[in-house]
This record gives structure tokens, C-alpha cells and sequence, in this order.
């Protein structure tokens, strides 16, 4: 009795599993094909679709991003600007920077904005600027990704809930055990599916755009200075050249003490020859 509950339980989980998979591709299939109409899409949205979502309207999921580059006269006031048009964007600075490099001083901030106001960030941002040295808007549309990650996700969980009525009706430890151990296989790839769920809506609902924006700074210069400078660089090279030639010739002393050795015998050699 025991061999049959155990083969019936592998039995199950065999053909659950290729039931889950083939319900995933097929609400997949079903879902694009109720895609392809242009009427039936809407623009992006940041809210989760209801579990009757697909027999009704599936909506876009596009990721939006933004990458710009430019220069101002004023960081402080181009700051100010960007926070202004942050407020009225709803958005929020997750990340700001600042340095300096070789001839200017610059700044860079990394937006999250909701998606729908993007665009009008976008042009807030760009009153006053007079050419971009970088400007990057992509848009991806990841809603058939999404759609087969959600109808994966809830082939999971039906097939979960058929182990728990199963699990319910077990009577000994091992069959218990047995059960307890699909359900935690398959638990974990249900929190997997939801957390790329949630930060797939995250980037979705919330576009990214990173602005950096510099200053020109004039370089400091001095003839004289440089000149008795590079002469003074010159004395200091030639003396570590000369340092450095001394310390080789300590490294390879037994060499050097070979070789003359050598050359006083070979010299000696040729004189009793000619002798």
C-alpha cells in the first residue's frame, strides 16, 4: 500500500508539473494573440494586473529610461532646477554625486520618476540647455516577458494547492514528508517568480533617468614654474638612473665576479701560448 501511495504521489507530481508548464505556455499563447490588436492595448501602467485581467485588457508594459549629459554655466541653479522638476514630476532622487575631473566640476543624479511623466520631466529638465553631449531615451516593452513570468507563477500556485489537499489526506509520516517536499520545491520557485514579478513592475512603474551636467573650469598656469619644475624632475630622474644602475650591479655581483674571473684565466691562457 505504501509502494502505491509513493508511486502515485511521483506519478502526480510528473504529470502536475507538465500540466503547470503546458497551462503556462498555453495562457501565454492565448494572452499574445489577445495582444496583437492595437485597441486592446493601453499605455503603461503601473498597477498589477486582476486575476481576470486576461480575459479582459492586457495592458503594456514598457521600462523606461533616460541617460543625459550636458553643460551649464551655474551647477547650483541647474541643481535647482532639477529638483523643481522633480517635485512636480513626483519623483525622488535615489542617487547624487559630485567630482571634479582634468577641466571642469560636475554633478550627477539618478532620478526614479513615474512613468507617466517621463516626457514631461524630460522637457523641464531640458528648458535652457543649448545642445546635450549625451541624450539616450530608451523604451523596452517587456509585456510579453511579463505575461509568461505571471502565467508560469499561477500554474505554481494551482499545483501547490493540489499538493495541499493532497498533504491533507496523507496519513503516515513518510507519504507527509514525501508531500512536504514538492511543496517546498515548488514554494521556492513561486517566491522566485513573484520577486522578478515585483522588480519587473518596479522598473516598470518607475522609469530611471541619470543626469550629469558640468562646469568648464579654467586650468592654472605658470611658465616659470612648470619650467624650473620639469628641470628639477630631470635632476631627480637622472639620480634614480643612476641609483638604479648601482643597486642592478649589487644584484648581479656574483655574476660580474665569475666573468672576470674567467676573462683573467682565458687572458692568462693566450699569454703562455704565446710564450
Amino acid at each position: 500500500m505504501k509502494s502505491k501511495l509513493i508511486i502515485t504521489l511521483l506519478f502526480l507530481s510528473f504529470f502536475s508539473c507538465k500540466q503547470a508548464d503546458a497551462e503556462a505556455s498555453s495562457n501565454v499563447s492565448m494572452q499574445a494573440i489577445k495582444l496583437a490588436p492595437k485597441k486592446n492595448i493601453v499605455s503603461e501602467d503601473a498597477n498589477f494586473e486582476s486575476p481576470n485581467a486576461a480575459d479582459k485588457i492586457i495592458t503594456q508594459k514598457i521600462i523606461k529610461n533616460g541617460n543625459l549629459r550636458f553643460e551649464t554655466d551655474n551647477l547650483e541653479t541647474t541643481y535647482d532646477q532639477i529638483k523643481i522638476a522633480v517635485k512636480k514630476g513626483k519623483a525622488f532622487i535615489q542617487n547624487d554625486s559630485e567630482g571634479k575631473e582634468y577641466n571642469s566640476i560636475y554633478r550627477r543624479i539618478t532620478v526614479r520618476i513615474p512613468s507617466e511623466n517621463f516626457d514631461s520631466f524630460i522637457k523641464d529638465i531640458s528648458t535652457g540647455v543649448a545642445y546635450f553631449d549625451n541624450k539616450e531615451i530608451s523604451s523596452e516593452d517587456v509585456t510579453e516577458e511579463y505575461i509568461d513570468i505571471d502565467a508560469r507563477l499561477k500554474a505554481k500556485k494551482k499545483l501547490e494547492n493540489r499538493y495541499l489537499e493532497l498533504l491533507a489526506k496523507a496519513n503516515k509520516m513518510s507519504e507527509m514528508l514525501a508531500i512536504e517536499a514538492q511543496l517546498s520545491a515548488i514554494r521556492e520557485e513561486i517566491e522566485a517568480k513573484e520577486g522578478q514579478l515585483r522588480y519587473m513592475q518596479n522598473q516598470i512603474s518607475l522609469s530611471t533617468i541619470t543626469i550629469e551636467f558640468y562646469k568648464t573650469v579654467a586650468q592654472e598656469s605658470g611658465v616659470t614654474i612648470s619650467y624650473g619644475a620639469k628641470i628639477w624632475n630631470a635632476i631627480k630622474s637622472g639620480f634614480y638612473s643612476v641609483s638604479s644602475f648601482f643597486l642592478g650591479l649589487l644584484e648581479i655581483w656574483p655574476f660580474i665576479i665569475i666573468a672576470t674571473a674567467l676573462f683573467y684565466f682565458i687572458k692568462k691562457r693566450f699569454k703562455k701560448k704565446n710564450i
